[in-house]
């Protein structure tokens, strides 16, 4: 199964980085104006369906714990997101910090373990610093459109925004952006394969995304087609191993109802932060603050799965 992961994501390296150069340049060609709300319900869809199975996954833990009732599990699950809510408006800043190093340490491992034999501590901070630069490359290229994002996330601590002024006038964005590079190059020398050379055209990809689009366009994008697809298709192969077909029709039919109730809490929170905000500021604050909302406790089920499968084995 491993290998057969690894084929595709590989294969989907390859056509990621072809498309992203062809979207680029017609974006860039013929100024193309992509609207917010595409980019909503193009994470609703494609990017949030990715953790749609996470109550199969509880359903699991559950069952390695010993514990009979699933309904501890979607309790412990909202839970989780209202508290990361309510941590959020007393304290933005801060969650806001939380999240950029816990989604750094998702987005590296999540589009790069299947590559990577090693679990070392090592390992596991180079994945901290190669999904950074899903968080370094808009302050690097559109440095103003990204404060004005936190600002909307309602971040407006002055020393925040003095420590952000400090870092860009001394080039550290630039620096992280050269680490990641170097975690990237660490781990493609790691065992090394020829064939992990893919994990640059990622980088690459990554880079050229939030060179020419905008901060959210680059995000979404990423996010969809990347992340959530490289994710989906693990999840697919777990469901049938031997037809990959078969296991999205699969995925899809059990992402379905989750994917559908997030969607439809979306709409209604837009609709209520449409009488405070414009179309885009809300569109902005229900993906990064719903996204972390949901993030923190994928993660933790996923660490809590692997961790617990671990001992067990």
């Amino acid at each position: 199964m491993n290998n057969k992961i690894k084929k595709i994501n590989l294969n989907h390296s390859f056509f990621f980085f072809l498309i992203v150069n062809i979207f680029c340049f017609l974006i860039f060609k013929f100024t193309l104006n992509i609207s917010s709300i595409l980019c909503l319900f193009l994470i609703l869809i494609l990017g949030v369906s990715h953790g749609s199975l996470d109550h199969i996954k509880g359903k699991k833990l559950l069952k390695i714990l010993n514990i009979k009732s699933s309904y501890v599990f979607y309790i412990m699950y909202i839970l989780i997101a209202a508290i990361v809510l309510i941590t959020w408006m007393l304290s933005p800043s801060i969650s806001l910090l939380v999240f950029l190093i816990i989604a750094s340490y998702h987005f590296g491992k999540e589009d790069t373990q299947f590559l990577i034999s090693n679990r070392s501590y090592f390992v596991q901070l180079l994945y901290v610093l190669k999904g950074a630069l899903v968080i370094l490359a808009p302050l690097t290229f559109h440095f103003q459109e990204t404060i004005s994002i936190f600002k909307l996330l309602l971040i407006d601590s002055e020393v925040f925004y003095s420590i952000l002024n400090f870092i860009e006038i001394n080039n550290i964005i630039k620096i992280g952006i050269v680490f990641s590079f170097l975690s990237s190059v660490i781990l493609f020398l790691n065992n090394f394969e020829i064939k992990k050379f893919v994990i640059f055209l990622d980088y690459f990809s990554i880079l050229m995304l939030n060179l020419y689009l905008t901060p959210l366009l680059a995000f979404t994008f990423y996010f969809c087609f990347l992340h959530s697809i490289r994710h989906s298709i693990s999840l697919a192969i777990e469901l049938d191993q031997e037809s990959v077909l078969s296991g999205f029709k699969i995925f899809i039919k059990k992402a379905l109802p989750l994917t559908f109730l997030t969607s439809i809490l979306s709409f209604i929170a837009l609709y209520l932060l449409s009488n405070s905000y414009n179309l885009d500021s809300a569109v902005l604050k229900i993906i990064f603050i719903g996204l972390a909302s949901l993030t923190f406790p994928h993660i933790l089920l996923e660490y809590l799965l692997e961790k617990n499968e671990k001992q067990r084995n």
